[in-house]
């Protein structure tokens, strides 16, 4: 196994979503991450998008760190043979230690655990605790109603324009390759 050089957390669903196109850039941003050198840190499930990403590391090569609250690990069938296998109590719990231990933030679709993290993320570059890069992998547009409500708070002055560059949007996995080392 190569030397891992930065981490990238990925949130992403728990379920496969309902085009192929979103579990095919799962298994791809696993790929890309691994031959970059970079481990994945991730919420340690062995179903949907999450396990798609994490088999991909693995099969190419790389290094995972995983992290799961107790409460979960039969509903998202906690992966054990991660790199690092990481058993939280609680859900807020298992959200620090992801993030405390990533260089960057990706988020892939997903549902609302998925908006949770981003949102979580977000709200912390927005109020100065960290300058860590986020970005959204927009697999056929998956998050423009995400984009389109940002810039509503913006527009309503919920929020300044500041926030909109704390996101960067991709639209596949060569961009967000390139993203990525642009920002690591």
């Amino acid at each position: 196994m190569a030397t891992v050089t930065k981490s990238v957390c990925v949130y992403c669903g728990s379920r496969d979503g309902g085009a192929p196109t979103y579990a095919a850039a799962a298994e791809e941003t696993g790929a890309m991450l691994a031959r970059n050198h970079w481990r994945l840190v991730y919420g340690a499930g062995d179903v949907g998008l999450m396990g798609r990403v994490a088999n991909a590391v693995q099969r190419a090569g790389g290094n995972t760190f995983g992290v799961i609250p107790t409460h979960l690990l039969d509903w998202e069938v906690g992966k054990r043979d991660l790199d690092s296998f990481v058993i939280t109590e609680t859900m807020h719990e298992r959200k620090k230690v992801m993030f405390m231990n990533a260089d960057a933030v990706v988020v892939l679709p997903g549902g609302a655990g998925s908006l949770d993290e981003f949102f979580e993320a977000l709200t912390w570059r927005q109020l100065g605790l960290h300058a860590k890069p986020i970005f959204l992998l927009n697999i056929d547009g998956f998050w423009e109603p995400l984009d389109t409500l940002l810039r509503h708070v913006v527009d309503q002055s919920f929020a300044g324009d500041d926030i909109l560059s704390f996101v960067t949007s991709v639209d596949d996995v060569a961009s967000l390759e390139t993203a990525l080392t642009q920002a690591l």
